[in-house]
């Protein structure tokens, strides 16, 4: 299942992508899936038809992880 981000790249604006798994801590590249700006549009820099890219975790500053709008409901005990 793909976890939607936001991947804040070093000297230019952050885009929003898809991941199957967060970058581990030997990692070098991550894999991003279906990239575009925030907004939703295209990035200017690659072609109409990518579809994904592998992108160096030493270009990423940061990566935020988007809810998915199906949170799961937390219950506390109840006392009788």
């Amino acid at each position: 299942m793909a976890t939607e981000v936001l991947i804040h790249i070093q000297n230019t604006e952050p885009i929003r992508a898809e991941i199957d798994e967060m970058p581990g801590t030997q990692d070098t590249m991550i894999k991003i899936k279906n990239p575009r700006m925030r907004d939703g549009k295209e990035l200017n820099y690659l072609a109409a038809n990518v579809l994904s890219v592998y992108w160096p975790i030493s270009q990423i500053s940061f990566i935020e992880i988007l809810s998915s709008g199906e949170e799961e409901q937390v219950f506390g005990f109840v006392r009788e």
